[in-house]
């Protein structure tokens, strides 16, 4: 345990230079006393005792040396002197640890959140067991449906998704040989709950009965779902998130064992889950509420998705055996997979006999491949979807770092210069260069250190905007904690950052030479490698500058889209009858009984019902056939199930026919209106008035007479362009969700109270949901494009700034070397007007030659980006060259008011003063 004593000595050095120094003296007088009881005479007798037993100073740096850890001692000498220093110089402490605090708290702000949404693992045990599983379509794909997401496998090019169906599911659990648990979830966006007579839209999920003990979680009270709660006929129960827990029961002790009604069927809660676990679904996903699969059937309706063969739906997670490979469990599981889902498709053949279009020859040659993924983090659709866009954000911020820390080299720099005669006087002393760099570099570091302490409060802070602003979309909040990885990464970049800012003054400090001791004026050696800074700054500003320009220009030509209706004025909700036990006949009545109900309010102008919002995201497509009309294996058309108010209310001007009224009930010929891009792509732009047209590829089904053409208006996103629509009366087809569209006189939202009152008359059980002004939908779809635009401005704004002030310190700093100069040129008759402009023109030409650099790095940049500007971008090209001459144009005008105080200074030099001072 001797280095624990050493360390002891080392940090309480002063009490053990005490302790040493009173040994020293007390030895240094027995000996005095020796020498006199010698004979020898006082003076001679100290005199020789202090020479023998040699220097104090040196004797207790020996005894240090051997008693301590010299170079701890030495580092915290250095840290000691370094905090002195920045106490005696308070306004550049507080200038560098500010922009360094800057610069390190938006890279932590925005890496807690890449660590939430890309890196962070689930909460469970031994997260690196589990495995996703999804399939590689075959030559030809066995489905009759699907409910998931499908993507497109880069390397083969052939479909992909982690949906499957349900009994696909069991036949591969029951086979499971490589697998400790294999078990399957699906997620539920909206349940209807009913609470003590209180009804609520929460979400939810359906899992297998092995769920939780597959995933080792448990519960914080009551139990988890079991096995046995996932058999047919077993009393229907639910387990609820202790984030819901705490928000709808007030974290009641007594909600285990508590009646409520989902979806209008029984259920008891029987246990909460561990706190800040949120289920398998996607990261933005939090289900409130969680059923076993056999409650699927009552919840439902009519036609069980447990029992649809070839419908492809639940996901599947599975953790692996000690010591087996996923590729093994994948070999296992294969066969098996395969063959089910073979005879699923002739089992789904056989019981949609009357469709002949399909193959019944399929073979296992055309089954899809089994795969297999860490599935560590759980689903990982808006993971992927959100990860380049969110490493380009990161790019950008550590863009502003590295100007940040350019800034404060800047600094360090120039108080570099007023110390040149402490250093060089120091190194005259005796002094070691290699000392001096070290002490600098503790300095650098201290100042890093406490500015990535200040950074993190500043990214807790963002990090918390972020969360709650929600640009990623989803149910859940994603919160950014402190975690390991977040503390590691702020003092990683402080690590860095001090070494980056730290390396010039140091290295300066090791090329200083002796003679400097006796120059007059110091520092012109720093003026180089200073204006060179400057020109980084301004270089890495241009590359910041232009993508916002281009992030902002997408968002303002986003919002100058037409967007066919009128979206000024109007409030939405959404209902979901189906939830409540409505039949498609009750719900038609209950969505005309709304429009009458709403439109009686005052101060309400209009009001319609349709199955999808516009602009939401939310679509319904289908592949039809026209009479008269070559049928394509690509003809579709998005569809939406409308009122008949529905194009007044929303002002979508019709241009051909009618549009629908009272006279198309249910029993009545079937009906639709298209819009012009509808008669553009499948008619050829002739007049579709008269046409019949079928959902399908119209061997079968009810055909739809189409009597009316409405103008395009925007369906899905403001991006897509105007796509083939067909509405539908909703009395012919009403949808079990529906979306209500109020048109008000005045502000919309004012008005929400009163809708939910009338609501409320017509059916006290039926909750609304997603309220809110079809202004607020709009900006809602244009989320991501809002965080790029905001959070690229907001960095490039940064970048600017801090730009600003390194030149403005570059040319006071130079103003201050070139004081007899420009004594002296005013002595000589030089104007004042001949001075600024002087100083004016040295500032433009760094700007000059930053952009000259930002320029190809901004192109680079470009390049290097393209895959995710080509998404993002919209009604610009990334190489776009009036965003690149505009932010040209900015920096050169910040030049010029950065220069324009040192300039100013500068004119107001006294010639004599100055000649005087020389």
């Amino acid at each position: 345990m001797g280095w624990i004593r050493r360390l002891a000595a080392t940090l309480l050095h002063s009490d053990a230079d005490e302790t040493f120094d009173e040994e020293a003296r007390f030895h240094v007088e027995q000996r005095i006393e020796e020498y006199i009881r010698s004979g020898m005479p006082p003076e001679e007798a100290r005199r020789e005792a202090h020479r023998q037993f040699g220097s104090m100073t040196s004797a207790r740096e020996r005894s240090r040396d051997v008693d301590s850890l010299p170079w701890l001692g030495d580092a915290v000498q250095d840290l000691r002197y370094a905090a002195r220093q920045l106490r005696r110089n308070p306004g550049f402490a507080l200038a560098a640890i500010l922009t360094l605090a800057i610069g390190i708290g938006v890279n932590t702000a925005l890496f807690g959140v890449v660590n939430e949404l890309l890196l962070k693992p689930l909460p469970v045990p031994a997260p690196h067991e589990l495995v996703l599983f999804n399939w590689l379509e075959g030559r030809q794909g066995m489905r009759k449906g699907m409910d998931g997401v499908r993507t497109t496998d880069e390397a083969t090019g052939r479909a992909t998704s982690t949906s499957f169906s349900y009994a696909t599911f069991r036949r591969l659990q029951e086979s499971n040989r490589a697998l400790t648990e294999l078990f399957a979830f699906y997620p539920l966006q909206q349940l209807n709950v009913v609470v003590d007579g209180s009804a609520d839209v929460v979400s939810g999920q359906y899992v297998s009965g092995n769920y939780f003990r597959g995933l080792g979680v448990g519960a914080a009270r009551g139990r988890t779902l079991t096995d046995a709660d996932d058999t047919p006929g077993a009393p229907p129960v639910a387990t609820i998130t202790y984030q819901h827990w705490s928000r709808r029961f007030n974290r009641d002790p007594n909600v285990v064992g508590k009646t409520i009604l989902i979806n209008k069927v029984t259920f008891v809660i029987v246990g909460v889950t561990r706190e800040g676990f949120a289920g398998t679904l996607d990261v933005t996903q939090s289900p409130d509420f969680t059923v076993p699969f056999a409650t699927e059937p009552l919840l439902g309706g009519e036609r069980s998705d447990l029992t649809r063969p070839a419908f492809l739906w639940v996901n599947m997670i599975g953790r692996l055996r000690p010591g087996l490979a996923p590729e093994q469990a994948v070999a296992d599981l294969t066969p098996v997979m395969q063959q089910a889902m073979l005879e699923e498709w002739h089992q789904a053949l056989a019981t949609d006999a009357g469709d002949a279009t399909e193959d019944t020859s399929r073979t296992l040659a055309d089954a899809s491949a089994l795969r297999a993924e860490p599935g560590g983090q759980g689903l990982m659709d808006s993971r992927r979807r959100y990860a380049q866009p969110l490493f380009v954000l990161m790019g950008c911020a550590a863009l502003v770092l590295i100007i940040a820390c350019v800034n404060v080299a800047t600094l360090l720099l120039s108080r570099g210069a007023a110390r040149q005669k402490e250093i060089t006087t120091r190194l005259a002393l005796g002094a070691a260069r290699g000392r001096l760099v070290r002490q600098l570099c503790t300095e650098s570091l201290l100042i890093a250190f406490v500015g990535a302490a200040a950074g993190l409060v500043l990214a807790q802070w963002g990090a918390s905007l972020l969360a709650v602003w929600r640009p990623w979309g989803g149910s859940a909040v994603v919160e950014s904690g402190l975690d390991w990885r977040v503390f590691g990464f702020c003092g990683a970049m402080a690590l860095g950052t001090g070494v980056l800012f730290g390396l010039a003054p140091a290295i300066r400090v090791a090329r200083t030479e002796l003679f400097q001791v006796t120059r007059r004026t110091t520092g012109a050696s720093a003026a180089p490698l200073a204006r060179a800074l400057v020109v980084a700054q301004v270089a890495l500003s241009l590359v910041l500058l232009v993508a916002a320009g281009l992030f902002s220009g997408t968002l303002r030509n986003l919002r100058a889209v037409d967007k066919g209706f009128n979206a000024d004025d109007l409030l939405l909700f959404r209902v979901q009858p189906q939830l409540n036990g409505y039949e498609p006949a009750a719900s038609a009545m209950l969505y005309a009984r709304m429009i009458e109900r709403i439109k009686a309010i005052p101060g309400v102008r209009a009001a319609t019902v349709s199955r999808h919002p516009l602009l939401a995201f939310s679509r319904r497509a289908d592949s039809i056939a026209v009479d008269g009309v070559a049928r394509t294996a690509d003809a579709s058309a998005e569809v939406n199930v409308v009122a008949p108010n529905f194009f007044d209310t929303m002002e979508i001007p019709l241009l051909l026919g009618r549009s629908f009224t009272e006279r198309d009930p249910a029993d009545a010929p079937a009906v639709a209106v298209v819009n012009e891009a509808f008669a553009a792509t499948h008619l050829g732009g002739a007049n579709p008035i008269g046409h019949r047209l079928w959902f399908g590829d119209g061997s079968s089904g009810t055909p739809m007479e189409i009597v009316g053409m409405t103008r395009d208006a925007k369906y899905t996103d403001l991006r897509s362009p105007m796509t083939p629509t067909v509405y539908v009366p909703i009395q012919q087809d009403a949808p079990g969700q529906a979306n209500v569209a109020v048109r008000t006189v005045g502000e919309p939202l004012a008005l929400a109270p009163a809708v939910r009152s009338a609501m409320r008359e017509l059916d006290p059980t039926l909750p609304l949901f997603d309220v809110k002004s079809q202004a607020e939908q709009v900006e809602e779809s244009l989320a991501r494009e809002t965080l790029f635009a905001t959070f690229s401005t907001l960095l490039g704004a940064i970048a600017m700034i801090l730009a600003a002030i390194g030149l403005y310190g570059t040319m006071a700093y130079a103003v201050v070397q070139r004081t007899a100069e420009i004594g002296l040129r005013m002595a000589l008759g030089a104007r004042r007007a001949t001075v600024v402009d002087m100083v004016v023109r040295q500032a433009l030409m760094l700007a000059v030659i930053g952009v000259a650099i930002g320029i190809p790095l901004t192109l680079g940049a470009a390049r290097l980006a393209g895959a995710v500007l080509d998404q993002v971008l919209f009604g610009l090209d990334r190489y776009e060259p009036w965003v690149m001459g505009g932010a040209a144009a900015i920096l050169a005008l910040v030049a010029m008011l950065a220069a324009f105080v040192p300039a100013r200074t500068a004119a107001h030099v006294d010639p004599l003063a100055a000649l005087r001072h020389e």
